[in-house]
């Protein structure tokens, strides 16, 4: 009866020793002695886009006429452009 009882405890001994189960281990049951460091996300400053280009075509004919030809991409942007040109020739023409 006696070898029977011990084969029996070893068998269970060995079956709960194959288990899956992790064993607690000292280092992550103590609290951690070193300094608590917390990693903030940097803010990515966003550069603002450029804003729209505007090209512009000058003429001139031969009476010292002035005209323009202006596109690009953005038509708040052309008209901007287009109010700031003429300010400046009217300018230019009453000196």
């Amino acid at each position: 009866m006696r070898p029977l009882l011990t084969v029996f405890v070893l068998i269970g001994l060995a079956l709960t020793a194959c288990e899956n189960r992790p064993f607690p281990s000292p280092e992550r049951s103590e609290a951690p002695s070193g300094p608590k460091v917390v990693v903030e996300k940097e803010k990515v400053e966003r550069e603002s886009p450029l804003p729209p280009q505007v090209k512009i075509r000058l003429k001139r004919d031969g009476k010292n006429n002035t005209s323009w030809e202006l596109s690009g991409s953005d038509v708040d942007q052309i008209i901007k452009v287009n109010e700031k040109l003429r300010k400046r020739v009217d300018g230019d023409q009453t000196k």
